[in-house]
C-alpha cells in the first residue's frame, strides 16, 4: 500500500489522520508539517486523503461492531464545489452509525443505495425511523421495510473549507465517518474501547 512512496508510512497516516479528524484546511497541514521539518505539497497530502480514507474505511468496516436493529434515517445536505449534494445517513438506537450515502441528487434512488448497503453490511432492522421526507419514505417502502415517522433534527458533517470535487468528496467522506465512528468506539475489539481516536486509528492500520 505504501511502496514507492517518496514519504514514510508515518507521515502519509498522520496528514490524514489530521485532516479526516480536525477539520484542518490542506495548507494547514502543510504549514504543521513544516514546522516538523518536512517539506509536502498541499495537493500531495490531498492524494494521500483521496487515495487512503476509502482503503482504512473499507478496513474499519471488516471490525465494525454490531449496530442494533432499531434505526434513524435523515438526509442532510454539504456543499461540494458551491453546490448542494445530498448525504443520506442511518444511525442506530445506541447512536452508532449504520451507514451513509453521498448523492449528487435528492431523489429516492439515491436513498434506496443507502438502505441497500446498509441491508447488505448489516440485515434488515426491526424497526426504521425517518424524518419527514417523502424520499426517505418511498425507499424504505421500495425496500420492504416497516418505517415509522420522527421529526428530529441532526448536525451535517463539516467538509473542512469544502469539497473541491464530487469524486474527492466521494472519497474523503468514508474516512469522516469513519473518524466519527472511532469516536463513538464502533470497532469490534474490547481492548479500544477506553483509547483515543489516536490509538484506535493506530490499531487499524498496525497491520498495514
Amino acid at each position: 500500500m505504501f511502496e514507492g512512496r517518496h514519504f514514510e508510512q508515518s507521515v502519509i497516516l498522520l496528514c490524514v489522520r489530521w485532516y479526516l479528524t480536525y477539520g484542518l484546511s490542506l495548507r494547514d497541514l502543510k504549514e504543521m508539517m513544516a514546522e516538523r521539518g518536512i517539506s509536502v505539497d498541499h495537493s500531495t497530502i490531498h492524494r494521500w486523503v483521496v487515495h487512503f480514507a476509502p482503503l482504512l474505511a473499507e478496513r474499519f468496516n471488516r471490525r465494525k461492531r454490531v449496530v442494533t436493529g432499531k434505526w434513524h434515517a435523515d438526509e442532510t445536505y454539504l456543499k461540494v464545489r458551491s453546490r448542494w449534494r445530498y448525504l443520506y445517513r442511518a444511525i442506530d438506537s445506541n447512536g452508532c452509525t449504520v451507514e451513509f450515502w453521498l448523492s449528487e441528487h435528492r431523489d429516492p434512488f439515491a436513498a434506496k443505495r443507502c438502505f441497500k448497503k446498509a441491508f447488505a453490511r448489516h440485515g434488515r432492522p426491526e424497526r426504521v425511523v425517518i424524518d419527514g421526507s417523502q424520499t426517505n419514505r418511498e425507499a424504505i417502502i421500495s425496500c420492504d421495510t416497516i418505517s415509522r415517522l420522527l421529526d428530529r433534527s441532526r448536525r451535517r458533517p463539516d467538509p473542512m473549507l469544502g469539497f473541491k470535487s464530487f469524486r474527492s468528496a466521494v472519497a474523503t467522506l468514508p474516512g469522516i465517518e469513519m473518524i466519527h465512528m472511532l469516536r463513538k468506539h464502533q470497532l469490534q475489539e474490547r481492548s479500544t474501547a477506553s483509547l483515543s481516536i489516536a490509538k484506535q486509528f493506530e490499531t487499524l492500520v498496525a497491520a498495514i
